[in-house]
């Protein structure tokens, strides 16, 4: 037990020595783990075949709400982000996000789950967008980017 301690203590000042700050390693650790599972369900959407075939369409559909279930882990992990605090400010932004993509699930769900329902489609869509715009922001913050006037006020 001593020895992990050690082993542990050792390993932690040798991160600091070297400048790596850990907080900030668990963070860019989070955020990549957040992007790279983003980036993967985002490829298996568009990976989705339709045809033209009741049982195609409806195979289609439920893999894009097991994608959107996934996604909306994902969001929820990164809205549950201890961001470093200078960039604190954007906590709040990134809580919005995972609360837009929760009602983007819960809203494409109903929308597809019986009947197709194309105005609460429109409006999952347009949470969607919110969630993504609002990681948009924050990783552009993130990597020093101006992000200007937005010219949008989702």
């Amino acid at each position: 037990m001593k020895k992990n301690i050690l082993l542990a203590a050792v390993c932690l000042f040798l991160l600091t020595a070297c400048g790596t700050n850990p907080i900030q390693a668990k963070f860019d650790s989070e955020i990549n783990e957040f992007c790279d599972s983003a980036a993967d369900i985002g490829a298996r959407i568009d990976a989705i075949q339709v045809e033209a075939e009741e049982n195609s369409i409806r195979y289609a559909t439920s893999d894009l709400l097991n994608c959107l279930d996934e996604l909306e882990i994902a969001f929820m992990k990164f809205s549950n982000i201890d961001f470093p605090e200078k960039y604190d400010y954007l906590e709040d932004m990134a809580d919005e996000a995972g609360q837009y993509m929760t009602e983007a699930v819960s809203s494409y769900h109903k929308a597809y789950d019986e009947e197709y329902n194309q105005a609460m489609e429109e409006y999952a869509r347009e949470n969607y967008s919110r969630a993504c715009r609002r990681v948009q922001i924050i990783l552009a913050t993130l990597r020093g980017e101006n992000i200007g006037d937005s010219n949008s006020s989702n």
